[in-house]
């Protein structure tokens, strides 16, 4: 018959046996302590909720992980189709129903513009807002009435991406437009538009070739 073990036996083992626990973290997560003010059982229960928070924080961030994960296949996805879409396009027309269809059905934007403008209409457009327009420059963020006015012609838009592209015959101008002030803040990435932008210019390079 198997010698019952008893709480001296264990905590005898336990003390010989130091790294029992070392290939058993679950187990640890698992056990309660007495709480005490102070003292080595003080210290101990700290220690096992240690693990427990670092167990929980770890689970949190492989959370945000696969979440984000997600959204970038998402991203991907829609980028992908709008790339395969743009390639059959015919012509500049094509691309710019194609490109601001995009936009409105996919990130709840509601105005999007995809316009060509020429030199002498860029350097007026860069008078007019007091922003640079330089090749490539990408402006996000919250904008006065005055500029919205200017770059949308409407009142209602409070926040924009404005990103402009050099073109073999002058310049584009893609115009992302919301009425949420907070949608587009100063800060924000813009590797995807410039992304888009670059696939944009690409696109209409071989149009016009």
């Amino acid at each position: 018959m198997a010698k019952k073990l008893d709480a001296k036996d264990i905590e005898l083992y336990l003390l010989e046996n130091t790294d029992f626990f070392m290939s058993r973290e679950s187990l640890v997560g698992e056990l309660s302590f007495k709480h005490d003010t102070e003292g080595a059982t003080s210290l101990l229960e700290m220690q096992v909720r240690k693990l427990r928070d670092e167990q929980t924080r770890l689970m949190e961030m492989l959370s945000g992980f696969v979440s984000t994960g997600k959204e970038n296949e998402e991203l991907f996805f829609k980028s992908k189709n709008l790339t395969l879409s743009l390639i059959a396009a015919k012509n500049f027309d094509d691309v710019k129903a194609t490109v601001e269809s995009f936009f409105k059905k996919n990130f709840d934007i509601d105005v999007c513009i995809l316009e060509t403008l020429s030199d002498s209409q860029l350097k007026n457009l860069e008078e007019q807002t007091e922003l640079n327009m330089d090749k490539n420059a990408i402006h996000m963020g919250p904008m006065s009435k005055k500029k919205m006015a200017t770059f949308f012609s409407v009142d209602t838009v409070k926040s924009a991406v404005i990103s402009i592209m050099k073109l073999q015959d002058g310049f584009g101008l893609l115009k992302l437009g919301s009425n949420d002030p907070i949608k587009y803040l100063g800060d924000g990435d813009t590797t995807f538009i410039e992304y888009i932008r670059d696939v944009i210019v690409e696109v209409l390079k071989s149009k016009q070739a």
